[in-house]
C-alpha cells in the first residue's frame, strides 16, 4: 500500500520504519526543514543544546525499530547509562544526588533524609506492580478498540489495578506511602513528566518513576537528537521517502475512506495516512469539513515550559547532568499553571547540562545550560514580559544555592516560551503533551490511534494515545502499526 505520514517527529519516523518494514511505499511530509520534531538541536556560538527533550529512558523501544528492519541498533545509534538519575537541591539546604539504582537510591535516601531504606525498596516494589498490571494496557495497546476489553489478560489486570492508588492523587499516595516531605516533593514532581498536576493527576501515575529507575537512564552519544537523528538514516536507507518544508494542507477522503493528501497545494494519492500532528491542528487545518471529537478536545491541556538557553563560561562541580532545584511553594506552583495559567515567583528550575556527558556540546571550562521552569499552556499571556520577570527570579534562585553571581557568566542565551513552543513545533496551545492527565478518566479521554470516521486514517505522536515523550510516542507508532495490521491484513 501507498503510505502518506505527516510529519517527521519521532512517532511519524518510527511509524515511517514499521510501515516500510511490513512492505508498503512510505512518504512522510515534513514542514520543517529536519526531522525530529521537538528533538531538535539549537546552537548558539560554540554551545550545542538539545532543543527539546532532554531525559531518555526505555532506550528499547529505539532498539526495536533497527531489530524490525534487520539492521544492528549500534550501527546506527549508541547511548550510554547514567548511574545517576538526578540532583535535587531543597531551600533547606538538603540535597540528593540519586542513583538511578533503586536498592542504592534507598541507601542514599536513608543516608541524607533518615527514612529506613526498606519504606523506599517497598515503594519501588508497588511502584513496579503498577507498571507489570497497568504498562500492557495503557501504554502498549489502544484503548479504543473492543478487542482490547475481550481479552482475559486484560480484563485480568484491570482488575488489579483498582489497587493501585486509581481513586488518589499522585501526592496523596506519596503521602500515606513515603510520607517525609522531600522525598513525597520529588516523587510528585514525575507528574510534570506528562505535564500534569501531582495534587491531581491520580496515582496510579506513580509508575512514571519506575521508567526512570526501574528501567534506568540514559544519555544517546551526541545527544538527545541522535534518537531522531539515527531513525531517520534508518528509515532513509529503507527507502523511506522524505519531503522536507512540506507542508500538507489537507486530508482528503470520499466520506468513508482516505483518498489522499494535498501537500503545498498539489493532490497527491495514498491508501493510508498517519498523522503524527498535533490532533488539534489535524482537525483545525486538515479535516475542516468532519466534526471534530469535541469532548477529546476539550480536555484540559498539559503544562508547557519556559526554557533559557545559557552558554556559561564556568563549569560547576556540583551541577551533574540533570538537576532540579524545588520551590517551597509546591503546591501553589501547580495551583497557579493550572488554574491561573500562570508562573508563580519561586518557580522549581530544572537545569540539563549535556556538555557534562558530552563535552564538545560547551568549550573547554564552559557548560552549555538547558534551563527550564514549567509554564502554563499558552493563552495571549504577555511571555516577553513573564520571562523576564522569571529570568531573574531563576538567576537569583541559582545564584543562591551555587554561591555563585550567574548572569555574569552568561555568555551566550536564547529564550524559548510557549507561544514560540506552539509556533516552531504546532503543539496546540504550546501544550508539550497534549492533554494533561489530571483526571482518572484521562487515558480514556486521548484520542484513539484510529479514526472511527475515515477508513484508513490514523493517529501516532504525543497528542494522542498513549501520551507525550518519547517512549509513549514510540509506542503510538507501534499500536498504529499494528492496528494497521489488523485491519489490513492482506497487505500487512
Amino acid at each position: 500500500m501507498n503510505v502518506g505520514i505527516i510529519g517527521a517527529g519521532i512517532g511519524g519516523l518510527a511509524s515511517a520504519v514499521r510501515m516500510r518494514a511490513a512492505g508498503h511505499d512510505v512518504h512522510v511530509f515534513e514542514a520543517n526543514g529536519y526531522p525530529g520534531g521537538k528533538l531538535h538541536r539549537k546552537s548558539l556560538g560554540a554551545y550545542r543544546f538539545d532543543g527539546g527533550p532532554s531525559l531518555f529512558t526505555m532506550p528499547h523501544f529505539v532498539d526495536e525499530l533497527f531489530k524490525i528492519a534487520g539492521k544492528s541498533p549500534q550501527d546506527y545509534f549508541n547511548y550510554e547509562r547514567s548511574n545517576e538519575a538526578c540532583r535535587y537541591f531543597w531551600e533547606d539546604g538538603k540535597q540528593l544526588r540519586a542513583p538511578s539504582d533503586p536498592e542504592l537510591f534507598a541507601k542514599e535516601a536513608e543516608r541524607v533524609f533518615n527514612v529506613p531504606a526498606e519504606e523506599l525498596t517497598d515503594y519501588f516494589n508497588h511502584i513496579r506492580q503498577i507498571y507489570q498490571h497497568s504498562g500492557k494496557i495503557f501504554l502498549e495497546q489502544s484503548l479504543h478498540e473492543a478487542g482490547t476489553w475481550l481479552n482475559k489478560e486484560t480484563v485480568k489486570a484491570f482488575l488489579k489495578i483498582t489497587q493501585y492508588d486509581l481513586f488518589k492523587s499522585m501526592h496523596e499516595a506519596n503521602r500515606v506511602r513515603i510520607g517525609e516531605p522531600h522525598l513525597v516533593q520529588l516523587f510528585d514532581r514525575f507528574a510534570t513528566y506528562n505535564g500534569s498536576d501531582p495534587y491531581k493527576a491520580p496515582g496510579i501515575l506513580n509508575v512514571i518513576p519506575w521508567l526512570e529507575h526501574g528501567f534506568g537512564t540514559f544519555f544517546p552519544k551526541g545527544g538527545m537528537e541522535e534518537i531522531a537523528r539515527s531513525v531517520y538514516r534508518l528509515a532513509k536507507d529503507m527507502d523511506v521517502h522524505f519531503h522536507f518544508n512540506h507542508r500538507v494542507d489537507r486530508i482528503l477522503h470520499d466520506g468513508r475512506s482516505i483518498t489522499g493528501l494535498v501537500v503545498n497545494g498539489k493532490t497527491q494519492g495514498f491508501d493510508l495516512v498517519i498523522s503524527n500532528m498535533d490532533i488539534h491542528f489535524v482537525y483545525q487545518r486538515l479535516l475542516k469539513d468532519v466534526s471534530p471529537p469535541e469532548r477529546i478536545l476539550k480536555q484540559e491541556r498539559s503544562s508547557s515550559a519556559l526554557v533559557f538557553y545559557w552558554g556559561i563560561k564556568r563549569t560547576f562541580e556540583a551541577l551533574g547532568l540533570h538537576n532540579i532545584f524545588f520551590s517551597e511553594r509546591y503546591k501553589e506552583e501547580f495551583t497557579a499553571l493550572f488554574e491561573r495559567t500562570d508562573l508563580i515567583d519561586d518557580p522549581t528550575v530544572y537545569i540539563h547540562i549535556s556538555s557534562k556527558m558530552n563535552p564538545s556540546d560547551a568549550p573547554d571550562g564552559a557548560e552549555n545550560w538547558f534551563v527550564m521552569v514549567n509554564a502554563p499552556h499558552h493563552q495571549d499571556q504577555d511571555w516577553p514580559k513573564i520571562q523576564q520577570k522569571v529570568r531573574k527570579q531563576v538567576l537569583e534562585k541559582l545564584s543562591r544555592h551555587l554561591n555563585t553571581a550567574i548572569e555574569p557568566l552568561i555568555e551566550e542565551e536564547r529564550i524559548w516560551n510557549p507561544k514560540d513552543i506552539e509556533q516552531d513545533t504546532l503543539s496546540f496551545k504550546g501544550a508539550l503533551y497534549g492533554n494533561s492527565s489530571n483526571s482518572q478518566f484521562a487515558a480514556f479521554l486521548r484520542h484513539p490511534n484510529r479514526s472511527s470516521k475515515l477508513k484508513g486514517l490514523y493517529f501516532c505522536g504525543g497528542s494522542v494515545h498513549p501520551g507525550g515523550g518519547i517512549p509513549l510516542s514510540l509506542l503510538s507508532a507501534k499500536i498504529t502499526s499494528e492496528l494497521i495490521q489488523r485491519k489490513n491484513p492482506a497487505h500487512a
